[in-house]
C-alpha cells in the first residue's frame, strides 16, 4: 500500500532567539528607547508601564502585552507611583508573514497565554548561562548543564504562544478580536478551582504566619491530599509555595522603597530581621541589601544610557 504524505503548514516559525529578559524595576524606572531589526514583545507581569511605540502612547497594566515590529522605535517608563514593575521582554527573529498581524498590537493575555510565558522564562533560566535580569545582555549563551531538548522547548513554547495569541486576539487581517474566547485542551487542563481558592487564601493571609493544619481545616483536606495537590500543580509543598509568595512580596516592597528591611520583616510576620534575611538569601542567593543594590544598579543603567555597556541605541534621528 502506498501512503501519501500530507505536509502541514507552519504559520509561525521562530528562526532564532535574540534575548529573553525578566526585569524587576523600581517604581521610578524609565528607558529612553531604542529600535532594532528584529521582533520584540513586552509583557507586564506586575505594575503599570507607559510605552511609546513610534508616535503612539500606551498604558499597560499587569497581564498586558505589546508587540514591536522590526525597526520600530519604542521607549517606556513606569507609571505606577505605588508599585514596582516586573517586565518580560523577549526578542526574536522570524520571516513568517503572519507575524505582521502583531505589528503595534496591545492586548491582555488569558491564563493559558500567561502560563506559556511562564514556561518560556522557566525553561530559559535552566537553558542559558547568561542571567535574565541584566539589561546589557545582548546575546544569550547556552549553559553546559542545559537539559536535553530545552533549547527546542523555548522555540516551541514561543511559537505556541504566538499561535495561541493570534487565534485568540487577532483576525487574519490583523484586526483585534473582541468578546471571543477559544478553549483549548491546555486551558481546560489548567483549571483547578480548589488550588486557586487555596492560593487566594494564601494571598489574603500573606502577612501572617501560616500552618499546614490551618489550610487543611479551612479547605477540608488531609495533609497528604494538600501536599499532593501542590506537588502535582506547583511542584513544591504548600508552605514552600507560601514562603515563595512572601519573598516575592518582600522583593516588591524593597523595590518600592517605602519600608526598611526591619519594617518589611515585621510586616510579613518574620520572627526577626536575621531570619528574614536568611530566608531571603536562601530563595534569591542575595541578601536584601544586595538585592536592593542590584535593582538600583539595573534601574540606573537602563534609565541613564551613558551608564550602559551595550551597543549604541538606534533612534529615529539616526
Amino acid at each position: 500500500m502506498t501512503y501519501v504524505k500530507t505536509v502541514l503548514k507552519k504559520e509561525i516559525v521562530i528562526d532564532s532567539i535574540i534575548t529573553i529578559h525578566y526585569f524587576e524595576y523600581s517604581k521610578d524606572f524609565s528607558f529612553s528607547g531604542e529600535a532594532h531589526n528584529f521582533w520584540e514583545f513586552l509583557y507586564v507581569d506586575a505594575g503599570t508601564v507607559d510605552v511609546r511605540s513610534e508616535n503612539k502612547l500606551y498604558t499597560l497594566h499587569a497581564g498586558d502585552i505589546i508587540f514591536h515590529q522590526p525597526n520600530c522605535f519604542h521607549a517606556m517608563r513606569s507609571s505606577g507611583l505605588k508599585h514596582s514593575l516586573n517586565l518580560v521582554a523577549i526578542s526574536f527573529s522570524t520571516q513568517s508573514p503572519a507575524m505582521m498581524d502583531f505589528s503595534d498590537k496591545c492586548f491582555t493575555l488569558n491564563m493559558e497565554e500567561r502560563s506559556l510565558i511562564s514556561k518560556i522564562i522557566a525553561t530559559a533560566r535552566e537553558t542559558f548561562s547568561t542571567p535574565l535580569n541584566i539589561p546589557s545582555v545582548e546575546q544569550v549563551l547556552i549553559s553546559e548543564d542545559a537539559s536535553f531538548g530545552s533549547e527546542q522547548l523555548i522555540l516551541l513554547f514561543l511559537e505556541l504562544f504566538l499561535l495561541t495569541a493570534k487565534r485568540c486576539h487577532l483576525c487574519d487581517n490583523g484586526v483585534m478580536i473582541t468578546h471571543q474566547k477559544i478553549d483549548t485542551p491546555i486551558s481546560s487542563l489548567t483549571k483547578n478551582n480548589r488550588l486557586d481558592n487555596i492560593v487566594h487564601y494564601m494571598e489574603e493571609h500573606l502577612y501572617e504566619p501560616l500552618k499546614i493544619q490551618t489550610l487543611c481545616d479551612e479547605f477540608s483536606l488531609s495533609r497528604s491530599a494538600l501536599h499532593a495537590l501542590f506537588q502535582d500543580e506547583k511542584h513544591c509543598g504548600p508552605i514552600e509555595f507560601f514562603n515563595s509568595m512572601k519573598i516575592e512580596r518582600a522583593k516588591e516592597l524593597i523595590r518600592d522603597g517605602s519600608m526598611n528591611f526591619t519594617e518589611i520583616a515585621h510586616f510579613l510576620s518574620y520572627s526577626s530581621l536575621q531570619y528574614f534575611s536568611k530566608q531571603f538569601k536562601k530563595a534569591t542567593s542575595m541578601s536584601p541589601l544586595e538585592y536592593a543594590s542590584s535593582i538600583r544598579l539595573i534601574t540606573n543603567r537602563v534609565s541613564n544610557p551613558s551608564l550602559r555597556i551595550d551597543r549604541p541605541l538606534k533612534t529615529p534621528e539616526n
